[in-house]
């Protein structure tokens, strides 16, 4: 049986024991007061207008639904389409696409674009630090995206050099399994450097290409090495930047063939999303009803608005 078919993605009140069972553990939490467990039920009654999942603080008295405080708050899309998105996003390898969950759901392109960028925000993880923790090894790259239109690079012809498109650097653990990528506005050392320094620890044994910008990192950690792509060589015995390629090329397939393109205001949200199901997939133990669940703890604190795709900023995302 899929588990599509759970009574929680078709049946608003299921859905909303789902989500409180997820979101809390150990009782209710009051998102006025903060207080822990003195919740009071307020049953559901269309004729009297009292929605589903309502709930009473006993120390403040104030009313509350467990969407409040999250990316599910303020949405006049029924939790159960919510639920549904989340499953829909951290199950598939490549991604999906606005127009492919406005489909799914029954809902407006709009509220699929809206919903898509609400789940990206919850699967961001902004704790990931101290790769290469106890002496590991850390493969560190760059990659390129889609086409930075505020770059106008001179005596360049169409179609070659990187100038012109988004710069995404990524690190993988080798020990953990875990990336990290961040949109950069440059290669530069000067700019790669401390963003390396704040995340990785500095007993960490660092894997590069012969790039210039990491050629002082022996300065910083335990140990670098780098492999010469100019002349051909790819690896030397441990030494190799290839399970970060492996994790390029699942983002770059999604990037290309899912989203198609992507704009610098928001690429930080699709790295985010391709990271969160990297770090949590099944090779990491974790199959697809649980990296579900993290994406709906994901939501909890995170508010999201800004303008739809029919605004001028917003025209090019998906």
């Amino acid at each position: 049986m899929s588990i599509l078919s759970r009574p929680y993605f078709h049946d608003e009140e299921a859905a909303f024991a789902h989500l409180e069972q997820v979101m809390w553990p150990t009782g209710t939490e009051c998102p006025h007061c903060g207080v822990v467990g003195t919740g009071v039920k307020i049953p559901a009654n269309i004729e009297k207008r009292v929605r589903n999942g309502l709930w009473k603080c006993g120390d403040c008295k104030k009313q509350f639904t467990v969407r409040v405080g999250s990316v599910f708050e303020a949405s006049k899309v029924p939790l159960h389409k919510w639920l549904q998105a989340v499953y829909l996003m951290t199950s598939s390898k490549k991604g999906v696409s606005a127009h492919q969950m406005h489909c799914a759901l029954e809902v407006t392109y709009k509220t699929a674009w809206f919903m898509a960028h609400r789940i990206r925000e919850a699967m961001k993880d902004d704790t990931l630090a101290g790769f290469g923790t106890g002496g590991g090894v850390v493969e560190v790259d760059e990659t390129f995206i889609g086409n930075d239109r505020s770059v106008k690079p001179k005596g360049e012809k169409k179609g070659r050099g990187y100038a012109h498109k988004h710069k995404v650097l990524s690190l993988v653990d080798r020990g953990t399994g875990r990336a990290k990528s961040m949109v950069v506005d440059d290669l530069k050392a000067t700019t790669l450097l401390p963003i390396l320094r704040e995340n990785i620890a500095r007993e960490a044994t660092v894997y590069t290409d012969e790039a210039g910008q990491y050629r002082s990192l022996s300065d910083d950690f335990a140990g670098h090495d780098f492999t010469r792509h100019g002349a051909g060589e790819y690896v030397r015995g441990d030494v190799h930047t290839n399970t970060i390629e492996g994790y390029f090329s699942i983002f770059k397939l999604g990037m290309k063939g899912v989203y198609q393109h992507c704009g610098k205001k928001h690429l930080h949200r699709y790295v985010a999303e391709f990271e969160f199901r990297y770090n949590h997939r099944s090779a990491n133990g974790v199959e697809d009803a649980e990296r579900s669940v993290l994406a709906l703890l994901g939501a909890r604190g995170k508010r999201l608005t800004y303008q739809g795709p029919d605004s001028k900023a917003s025209r090019a995302y998906h």
